[in-house]
C-alpha cells in the first residue's frame, strides 16, 4: 500500500479492518473462552510489532520537494530523536530526579528526568534541522512532539510490561545478553511517534508544493493564477 502510494487504507487497514477480522475469526471458529483478553492481546501485539513499526520505513516512501533521495535523514532524525529523549531522561532521573511520575508503573521516570530530557531532546532536534526539509523551529516543534508522544508511550509499554511480569524485555529474546534493547526497535517510546511523525512530514511536504507552485512565477500554475477572471 505504501508502494503505490494508498496512504488512506494503509493508515486504517491494521487498526480497522485487522482489529475486526480477529474477533470474527475467533467467532467462526467458536471460541470464546477468554474471548476478550485474547482478542486484545492479538489487536496490540500487530499495532506495537506491524502497524507503528511499518511507520519507519514508510519515510522512506515520502516524496519532498528539494529533499530527493534524503529521506534517510528523516529516519535518522526520528530514531535519534527518540532514543537521546529516552537516555536523556533516564540520566536526569538518576541524577535529579526526585517526584516520581508513576512510581507503580516506571519508578524511574521523574519529573526531573521527564523535563530534563524532553528539553535536550528538542535542543538536539532544532540542531538537526538542517539534514531535515524543515526550519529549525519546525524540526524544535517535530522533536517535541516525538519527545512527549514517546514518553507516553514508554509508559504504556511499561504498564504491559507489568502486567505480562516481565521485567526486561531483552531477557524474553534467549541467548540475547546485555542492555534490554528490544524496547528500543518496538516499545511504546517508538510507536506513536511514528504516525505522528509521518504525518506531519507529508503534512509539510504537501505544504512546500503548495508554496512553490504559488510563489514560482515560471510555472502554469503561477500564469493561471495571475491570469484575468475573464480569460
Amino acid at each position: 500500500m505504501i508502494g503505490i502510494r494508498w496512504y488512506g487504507l494503509f493508515s486504517i487497514f491494521i487498526p480497522v479492518y485487522a482489529y475486526l477480522l480477529v474477533p470474527i475469526r475467533s467467532v467462526i471458529a467458536g471460541d470464546f473462552k477468554d474471548f476478550l483478553a485474547r482478542s486484545a492481546k492479538i489487536q496490540w501485539s500487530l499495532m506495537v510489532c506491524v502497524y507503528f513499526l511499518s511507520y519507519a520505513p514508510a519515510l522512506l516512501s515520502l516524496k519532498i520537494p528539494g529533499y530527493k533521495r534524503q529521506n534517510a535523514n528523516l529516519l535518522f532524525f526520528l530514531v535519534g530523536v527518540v532514543q537521546l529523549s529516552d537516555v536523556l531522561q533516564y540520566v536526569f532521573g538518576k541524577c535529579f530526579g526526585r517526584r516520581p511520575i508513576a512510581p507503580k508503573i516506571s519508578p524511574n521516570k521523574t519529573v526531573e528526568g521527564f523535563a530534563g530530557g524532553v528539553a535536550c531532546a528538542v535542543l538536539i532536534g532544532t540542531l538537526l534541522w538542517w539534514i531535515t526539509p524543515f526550519r529549525p523551529w519546525q524540526s524544535a516543534l517535530m522533536a517535541l512532539i516525538i519527545a512527549l508522544m514517546g514518553f507516553c508511550g514508554g509508559l504504556v509499554m511499561s504498564a504491559i510490561k507489568r502486567d505480562r511480569g516481565v521485567k526486561d524485555y531483552g531477557a524474553s529474546i534467549p541467548g540475547h545478553h546485555g542492555p534490554d534493547r528490544f524496547p528500543l526497535l518496538c516499545r511504546a517510546n517508538f510507536f506513536p511517534s511514528h504516525p505522528l511523525f509521518l504525518y506531519l512530514s507529508e503534512s509539510s511536504s504537501s505544504s512546500q508544493k503548495v508554496l512553490r507552485i504559488r510563489f514560482n512565477p515560471d510555472t502554469q500554475q503561477q500564469r493561471s493564477l495571475d491570469a484575468p477572471a475573464g480569460d
